[in-house]
């Protein structure tokens, strides 16, 4: 059960980072073009869809990407409580 927590709990970190790196890209003419920005764009893209559907672009800033990565780490928080109270 300890190791289901660990993986998962690791998952949602490397997730949250791979979507900061995403986002990083995009202040970079051409990197989302590359090989590495288009592996991001297939895994970051259908997480971040709803929240752009629901969050509205604030001009040329998208807060929609903070949001879901503030909702990852309240899952992994989530997580570590739901460990807690289990064991």
């Amino acid at each position: 059960m300890q190791q289901l927590f660990v993986i998962l709990t690791n998952a949602i970190q490397i997730y949250s980072w791979a979507l900061i790196i995403y986002i990083f890209m995009s202040w970079f003419p051409g990197a989302r073009e590359s090989s590495i920005g288009q592996f991001l764009a297939k895994i970051c893209e259908p997480f971040l869809e709803p929240f752009r559907r629901i969050i509205p672009p604030l001009g040329m800033i998208d807060i929609s990407p903070i949001v879901a990565i503030l909702v990852l780490n309240f899952a992994n928080m989530g997580l570590r409580e739901l460990y807690i109270m289990l064991m």
